[in-house]
């Protein structure tokens, strides 16, 4: 999905560059038919490299650049808190219109930094009931995080941790509880817990659909996600399953630039011209 997105977003003539901060499991450059680089994210991770310009490779797509997450360190290879600011930071400074950060699957702090700190956090769940789990798992995890930070009075955020434990004592199981529990406890927190939950707005992408139901899955998160966790999560698109996707993995090429014309390419270009805010035509 980074990949073709990237792809797409550099053939409207954006300039691009695509980060693997998946760096236990790496395959970006993989996926757009990159050699393994000696030089990836790691060595700015493990602090050998501090310009994040010097990990830049080029890709086949004269727009796009990526930079790789291979060669991390197996016991440690995620970056520290005050790395990962330093990180957002530098990536904010690369000379592109548009950096998609891939990241890995789970709750990881890093994984919920990197998500939250970023213009846009698109969340990619597949028609099956594990990935729909995790996906509301991952978005209450990615929820409370944000609130955390956001809440200034230490009372305040003693509850959050709490409410983090889904089986907590005080019987906190929804966002809407949790406002109640903090507009009795400080009101002129709990306005700003309302104003942190209208910002966040995450996108949602089906990927593999083969049925109309399928189709319907994005539109049915998004309504749990306003009735029961009080956010507003945007049904981006979907893409339909297509074997030409499956082959341009083999291929190491983007299907997008492999075979632009078939059906997951399409929906891709889709939602790129979306992400890119391109009225579509």
């Amino acid at each position: 999905m980074s990949a073709n997105l990237a792809t797409a977003l550099s053939r409207m003539g954006y300039r691009v560059v695509a980060v693997d901060a998946d760096l236990e499991g790496a395959n970006l450059h993989t996926c757009l038919g990159v050699p393994t680089p000696r030089k990836s994210l790691a060595d700015f991770v493990a602090q050998r490299e501090d310009d994040l310009g010097k990990l830049l490779i080029d890709t086949e797509e004269v727009n796009l650049q990526v930079i790789a997450g291979t060669h991390a360190h197996l016991g440690e290879a995620q970056p520290s808190h005050l790395r990962r600011v330093r990180l957002m930071r530098s990536l904010r400074q690369l000379p592109a219109d548009f950096v998609l950060i891939d990241l890995g699957a789970g709750t990881h702090s890093s994984v919920l930094d990197y998500f939250l700190v970023a213009d846009d956090g698109l969340l990619v769940l597949h028609p099956e009931p594990t990935s729909v789990e995790n996906a509301y798992t991952f978005l209450r995890a990615a929820f409370y995080r944000r609130l955390r930070l956001a809440m200034a009075g230490h009372g305040v955020r003693n509850l959050v941790t709490q409410a983090m434990d889904q089986r907590n004592e005080r019987g906190i199981r929804t966002p809407f509880d949790l406002l109640r529990e903090i507009e009795t406890l400080d009101p002129m927190e709990g306005r700003r817990f309302v104003e942190t939950m209208r910002s966040f707005r995450p996108k949602i992408i089906v990927n593999e659909v083969r049925t109309a139901e399928d189709v319907k899955l994005g539109f049915a998160v998004s309504s749990v996600c306003r009735k029961f966790f009080g956010i507003e999560a945007e049904y981006l698109g979907y893409v339909n399953h297509d074997e030409e996707a499956r082959r341009s993995v083999a291929a190491r090429r983007p299907v997008v630039a492999s075979q632009s014309s078939s059906d997951a390419a399409i929906y891709l270009q889709r939602i790129a011209r979306k992400i890119a805010g391109v009225t579509q035509t």
